[in-house]
């Protein structure tokens, strides 16, 4: 006699009795059914670029960690008065996807000076340096200069393609200075930072190396913060009168780019951008603070106006546009770095959507046929999404009850409240201060406050980055060559091989 298997014994079962009733509900008729079967289908759909690249966009969002990217795009949805789970952040309809490995050489948690310098040289290197090899040491002078590694900016100026760095933090901050620069320390932005033996040993300061830039036919585009660098001591900020320039050398560095041609043209106030006529071809050196530019939260506040970061990327693309040879473009959202921390999710959040918004502009203004972009960031944060807060709730509020309203809070083990975004360490440490009751208990009022600094545990003046992997995010010719986890420094490669820039650049 033939031996029924007790597995299929138990699935005829099932079957006869499933059967005998009306049977289960067809998940056709589920919302979230269509969506899986419409991703299915775009998916399908999805054919690999696998022509070269005219120009790459690299948009960089300093510190934007996985889970920033998850508080991101519910936030992003909220503004709008949707729920904000379902949405998506620009750059999340991406195609192609791969998790970027974010350690230096010297360090598990590392810093942007180093992610970036592997992202643009395609070498890991130390923490702490720019666009220098790890057989430099942080803070000597020479070992820098006998380490210099050939960056994406200067292979793309020589390839004859025109060059552009954007940023909402000091143009001499490490992110945008490891695109142009090559220093053993991250800190000599100006002159008055470089130590006298280092200028002695014939190390320039980040600024200066910027308006010298001498590859190809020199930068077409660079705006952001970080305009005290440029300007003397002598020199009045245009801006704030009870503030001057840093550089101790007498030099105005605005005023040489100025000098190099009647193209050059400089611009520190939201008037100024607005005049600049892309269809002149111009050189555009814009420096729209002194120091970093403002959080968008804050941008409105500036007596001078600054543009957005999509303003900034819009401008630049159309002045780089002109090149027959194509062009790189870096761009970074390098506040939401300086948001986290200070602790404070409300204007990370914010400047997260301005960073999407910049990369939803730049590929409505490009091809995908020619145009590769690449989002991504340098490192993460400390950052923590928890509870169990229900669909819906407000990302910056505090923690609700599961298939409850918001005016119903979930409490901790010591019976208070608490946020769903919370730090692992900085300034918001409940071991902050003298807290003899225990943890203090955030209302709703006091949460709500965009310059409220979310709960952390660990206390710290600044809140630390973190060692996890970020996203890399990629649309447009070579995109397909992203995916699984790669070491950070493989970004360079895949836009070496759409550019094809060693070899157009007679390098290698």
């Amino acid at each position: 006699m033939l031996q029924t298997a007790p597995a299929l014994v138990f699935l005829f079962a099932v079957s006869t009795a499933a059967n005998a009733q009306e049977g289960p509900v067809s998940p056709k008729s589920d919302p979230y059914y269509a969506v899986g079967q419409e991703t299915l289908a775009n998916r399908k759909a999805v054919k690999p670029i696998k022509r070269r690249a005219k120009n790459v966009i690299l948009f960089v969002a300093d510190g934007m960690d996985p889970t920033t990217v998850a508080a991101a795009r519910i936030f992003d949805g909220q503004t709008r008065g949707e729920p904000g789970e379902e949405n998506f952040l620009s750059f999340e309809r991406f195609p192609h996807i791969a998790m970027s490995k974010t350690y230096t050489t010297n360090a598990q948690t590392p810093d942007s000076a180093g992610t970036m310098s592997a992202m643009v040289t395609g070498v890991k290197t130390k923490s702490g340096v720019l666009s220098v090899s790890d057989a430099a040491a942080k803070g000597d002078c020479a070992s820098g200069l006998d380490a210099e590694v050939l960056t994406l900016g200067e292979l793309s100026e020589m390839a004859g393609m025109a060059t552009g760095v954007v940023s909402t933090a000091r143009l001499t901050h490490a992110t945008p200075g490891a695109v142009y620069s090559h220093s053993a320390e991250r800190g000599w932005e100006s002159d008055a930072d470089l130590p006298a033996e280092a200028a002695e040993a014939g190390c320039r300061d980040i600024a200066r190396q910027l308006i010298e830039f001498s590859y190809g036919d020199g930068l077409e585009v660079a705006m952001g913060g970080g305009r005290s660098n440029f300007l003397p001591v002598e020199a009045a900020d245009p801006e704030r009168a009870d503030a001057t320039g840093r550089r101790r050398d007498g030099r105005n560095l605005a005023i040489e780019w100025t000098e190099k041609s009647p193209a050059h043209v400089y611009v520190w106030n939201q008037q100024g951008f607005d005049a600049v006529d892309p269809e002149t071809n111009p050189r555009l050196l814009g420096l729209f603070n002194g120091t970093h530019m403002q959080y968008e939260l804050q941008r409105h506040r500036d007596p001078a106006g600054e543009p957005s970061l999509a303003e900034m990327t819009r401008k630049a693309i159309e002045v780089l546009s002109h090149n027959k040879n194509g062009f790189f473009l870096m761009v970074e959202g390098g506040r939401i770095d300086h948001a986290h921390h200070a602790g404070n999710a409300a204007h990370a959040l914010k400047d997260v959507q301005a960073y999407s918004e910049a990369v939803a502009t730049a590929r409505a203004m490009t091809s995908e046929k020619d145009t590769l972009i690449i989002a991504t960031a340098d490192h993460g944060h400390t950052l923590a999404f928890q509870g169990y807060p229900a669909k819906g709730s407000n990302i910056l509020g505090l923690a609700t009850t599961t298939g409850s309203g918001d005016d119903s809070y979930a409490s901790a083990g010591d019976g208070k409240p608490y946020t769903t975004l919370v730090y692992a360490n900085g300034p918001g440490s409940v071991f902050h201060g003298d807290h003899s009751d225990g943890r203090p208990a955030p209302s709703p009022e006091e949460v709500a406050d965009p310059y409220y600094l979310q709960q952390a545990l660990i206390p710290s003046e600044s809140e630390t980055h973190g060692g996890q992997d970020v996203t890399i995010y990629a649309s447009g010719p070579r995109a397909y060559l992203f995916g699984g986890v790669v070491e950070q420094n493989y970004i360079f490669h895949v836009i070496d091989d759409a550019l094809t820039l060693t070899k157009r650049a007679g390098v290698r």
